[in-house]
């Protein structure tokens, strides 16, 4: 067994290895305080300023719900939703950085070769980047989507994988609602292309076809009327960014002409335009007495082909809309007057 002697040996040799190494201690912890405090506070001045410069951009004008960026309508919630994603992304990105930078010095405080770590967290960052590609691809399309305001909450879309309106943009995902209500849910890494329906302006085209016997000049009139009145009103006056321009003849038939009327409108409200004109033009044709070329119903749908009651009185009017996929054509089915 140790003697009293031993033991006493023992803990002055303790109490001497102490004292020489307790400033060296002191200068570790303090060392270590300072650079965890420094880093607390430097990051939450960061993502202070952050918060601050993200609550600016987000902020709306008093009375101002919507405001216009680059040609694109851009709302309230769309504008909110976009600063929150960037605000998140950047205050995420200086909390890492930071802290990060925090835990090395500390290491290094302790006389730890940080080599082989660096390395091996360097191993591990890319097999955790090769086994999850998927995600990281579709965070950084979320960034780079939400950066470069390809489009936002309200915009009609066309991502190739689905098409509707935008109603939450993520960084993994962005969510879409169709026609038929249906919610979509598109990764961000998936979308190659995208077709903003909602951006710039749109281009409302309507095409009538009268006899080939009617007075151009006559109908060219009642169709500059028909422009103007619609223009001064109503809230057409604010969807319509361009006069209503009668292009002229788009093609002449034996028996029928084709004449193109088109306008400039908000994006989104192309549609709505059309259906207001084709209502106002047909009306107008009515009073006018000008008679508008159209087909025979079939016999299928029980009128036989020989009924003079079967003459169609409604204008062959097509609506024509501009979009990524290129014209389209809509045609409006001719109604059979009454007896």
């Amino acid at each position: 067994m140790p003697s009293l002697q031993d033991a006493q040996e023992s803990a002055t040799n303790a109490a001497s290895w102490v004292e020489e190494n307790w400033s060296t201690w002191l200068a570790i912890g303090l060392r270590v305080l300072l650079i965890v405090v420094i880093a607390v506070i430097l990051r939450v001045m960061v993502r202070r300023a952050i918060t601050k410069l993200i609550d600016r951009m987000s902020r709306t004008p008093q009375g101002e719900d919507n405001t216009t960026l680059g040609g694109l309508l851009v709302n309230v919630e769309r504008r909110r939703q976009r600063s929150q994603a960037i605000g998140s992304v950047l205050r995420s990105v200086a909390s890492f950085v930071i802290l990060g930078t925090a835990a090395l010095m500390v290491l290094a405080t302790f006389e730890i070769n940080l080599a082989p770590l660096l390395a091996s967290a360097g191993v591990a960052g890319v097999a955790i980047g090769f086994g999850a590609r998927n995600l990281v691809t579709d965070f950084l399309s979320g960034v780079f989507m939400i950066l470069e305001d390809q489009y936002g909450v309200g915009d009609t879309v066309d991502a190739g994988v689905a098409s509707g309106e935008v109603i939450e943009v993520g960084l993994r995902v962005t969510k879409l609602r169709g026609d038929n209500g249906e919610i979509w849910y598109v990764r961000n890494g998936e979308v190659k292309r995208i077709g903003n329906l909602s951006q710039g302006w749109a281009m409302a085209g309507v095409d009538v076809t009268v006899r080939a016997d009617e007075d151009l000049d006559h109908v060219r009139r009642i169709l500059n009327e028909v422009g103007e009145t619609m223009s001064k009103e109503e809230p057409w006056n604010e969807l319509l960014w361009g006069p209503i321009e009668v292009l002229g003849l788009d093609s002449v038939a034996l028996d029928s002409m084709v004449v193109r009327v088109s306008a400039k409108t908000m994006p989104g409200k192309a549609l709505t335009i059309e259906r207001e004109l084709r209502w106002r033009i047909k009306k107008a044709f009515d009073a006018a007495d000008i008679r508008i070329v159209g087909g025979l119903p079939a016999q299928s749908d029980g009128v036989p082909a020989d009924d003079p009651t079967a003459a169609v009185a409604a204008p062959s009017v097509y609506a024509s809309t501009s979009s990524p996929q290129g014209e389209r054509a809509t045609p409006i089915t001719p109604a059979v007057p009454q007896k």
